[in-house]
């Protein structure tokens, strides 16, 4: 078997999906994207066919270490994450080629469904209570909401006091008994994030996401013993070794990679893997389309530490289409009481409605995300 061709698809809301041909007719397709840069991810896939044209498909070990090592540079959001789509289309392929799912082939299920959380409120938390409601309503057992606006490396205790209504109220709104994590966003500098760390521990979270920006990991060694909230991050890291330090300095409880920036399937198992090692749990970051989240499932089928995944489904970037719209058979992503079952078709377990792709590509977006800025004009993280 031999790949033939690479197509890159570019998507509303603000997806990229890719198809990987082979002479033997066996389709895969993957999504390689990095939010708000899709076109330079689609561009990373079309440099690095080069190599792939003309290979066997099946030795994915082999073409990840050549597309990882074979550049002289490497790692990054845009190498790790167009790597991360062919490696998925590898993976769909050889599925597809055997007639088992990628979790056969990765050694077989520890579980047949993974519990999923739903997105409340949008890039301001605002009316969060009642999304949650409705949430709760359709199912889910877990919600996550952003934590704050913006905030200043020392902003105030009136930001700091919303903040902590806006948690309060969705805590008095779902009750003592559902997940609620907290995502600072890379919002919060240290200097706040002791204060709202430390004020946010009575409403037993089950976890506080990117407290801190990743590049400023060392100060979770004074966060840490502020709270007793298990502290999650890792979205913006992409590889083994960017998880090596944080897992051996032992201050983060849950890791998050995502399975179409961190290298694809291959390279996120082994982070899940080491993960493990240290005690580490796993709840992937998906944010994404329909292929991403079954990557993402396939995953989370074969990894012991995997206990939440995210997924996107009525999350705020989908005003144009949403996750079940580019596949055949929706019900594959089976919600049911908080949790969603594995799709155990070949491959990924999913089949694209390509004919809709190709219409939604010829539209495709130039998804960008906000630009903040504070009372003094200075720039705001978002």
């Amino acid at each position: 078997m031999k790949i033939t061709k690479l197509t890159t698809f570019i998507v509303p809301p603000r997806w990229c999906f890719l198809k990987v041909e082979t002479d033997e007719g066996v389709t895969g397709w993957g999504e390689p994207v990095v939010e708000g840069r899709a076109h330079t991810v689609a561009a990373a896939v079309e440099e690095l066919s080069d190599y792939l044209i003309g290979k066997d498909p099946r030795n994915i070990e082999d073409i990840w270490t050549v597309l990882y090592r074979g550049g002289f540079y490497r790692g990054g959001a845009i190498h790790m994450s167009a790597l991360a789509g062919i490696d998925q289309a590898l993976w769909d392929i050889k599925g597809k080629a055997l007639g088992v799912s990628v979790s056969d082939l990765l050694g077989g299920q520890v579980r047949d469904k993974i519990r999923v959380y739903s997105w409340i409120g949008g890039d301001r938390p605002a009316d969060t209570a009642r999304a949650a409601k409705e949430a709760v309503a359709r199912g889910f057992t877990a919600v996550k909401m952003n934590g704050t606006e913006e905030l200043q490396f020392l902003d105030t205790f009136e930001k700091v006091d919303l903040a902590l209504a806006n948690v309060a109220a969705v805590r008095d709104a779902v009750g003592p008994n559902v997940g609620i994590g907290v995502d600072f966003h890379g919002r919060v500098h240290k200097p706040m994030a002791k204060v709202l760390m430390k004020e946010l521990d009575p409403y037993k979270l089950m976890f506080i996401e990117e407290p801190v920006l990743s590049e400023n990991y060392e100060a979770l060694k004074e966060l840490a013993p502020l709270t007793s909230t298990p502290i999650a991050l890792g979205e913006r890291l992409f590889s083994r070794w960017d998880f090596k330090r944080v897992l051996s300095e032992g201050y983060v409880d849950i890791i998050q990679p995502d399975a179409s920036h961190a290298g694809g399937i291959t390279e996120t198992r082994k982070i899940a893997n080491m993960a493990e090692a240290y005690d580490v749990a796993l709840a992937l970051h998906c944010p994404l389309g329909p292929i991403a989240l079954a990557a993402c499932l396939q995953l989370d089928a074969v990894c012991y530490n995997a206990f939440i995944q995210e997924q996107s489904l009525g999350i705020h970037y989908n005003e144009s289409n949403d996750l079940l719209d580019y596949i055949k058979d929706p019900r594959v992503f089976d919600y049911d009481k908080g949790f969603v079952k594995i799709p155990n078709g070949p491959g990924l377990g999913i089949e694209i409605n390509e004919e809709y792709v190709i219409e939604r590509a010829a539209i495709g977006h130039r998804w960008r995300n906000p630009i903040w800025r504070h009372a003094d004009g200075s720039f705001a993280e978002w």
